[in-house]
């Protein structure tokens, strides 16, 4: 696990996509379009980095190919008054992503230990995150690592757009 660069940034936006997006039937049109505002996103943040922002990145050492990247995951501080960045501040786990080939060797759990670390290093006690409802393993992922459902979270997304309910999970950090 490392601290990502900008030259990690094509890599990164490349799994973000393949995790989010399909690329299947009419989509796969879109994907590139898709992939490359994931890109501008995230060179955007790391043009004007929040105080407390940090893209991790899990590494595979043994990769012969040019990007060995497997995986990553975005850290920040939000605010629970968000547009005027205002109110209490609390450190919020986003964009965790494993490349399909990585998936359930350790790679997430890794991520999500080491920003961990970075919160505690930060002054916080607790992380928060957020899972689509239906999406299962990371659920369970997320419950064997310590993470408690904080509160369902219930949006007209969910009737006109048949979107999963997001469900907001909390994990209070130990010092030890």
């Amino acid at each position: 696990m490392r601290a990502a660069t900008p030259a990690d940034l094509i890599g990164v936006a490349q799994i973000i996509a393949e995790s989010f997006h399909s690329q299947s039937g009419v989509l796969k049109w879109v994907f590139p379009l898709l992939r490359l505002g994931i890109y501008e996103d995230l060179r955007h943040r790391f043009a004007s980095p929040a105080p407390h922002h940090l893209c991790l990145v899990a590494i595979d050492m043994t990769a012969d190919t040019a990007s060995n990247i497997v995986g990553t995951v975005e850290l920040g501080v939000r605010f629970s008054d968000s547009w005027m960045q205002a109110g209490k501040s609390f450190p919020y786990l986003s964009n965790l992503a494993i490349d399909p080939k990585y998936r359930r060797q350790g790679a997430a759990s890794g991520l999500l230990t080491a920003c961990e670390k970075v919160c505690l290093s930060w002054g916080f006690q607790d992380l928060y995150l957020h899972v689509l409802e239906n999406n299962y393993q990371a659920r369970q992922l997320y419950f064997k690592l310590g993470y408690q459902e904080q509160k369902v979270e219930s949006h007209l997304n969910i009737f006109f757009l048949r979107r999963s309910r997001q469900i907001l999970l909390r994990k209070r950090l130990n010092a030890t």
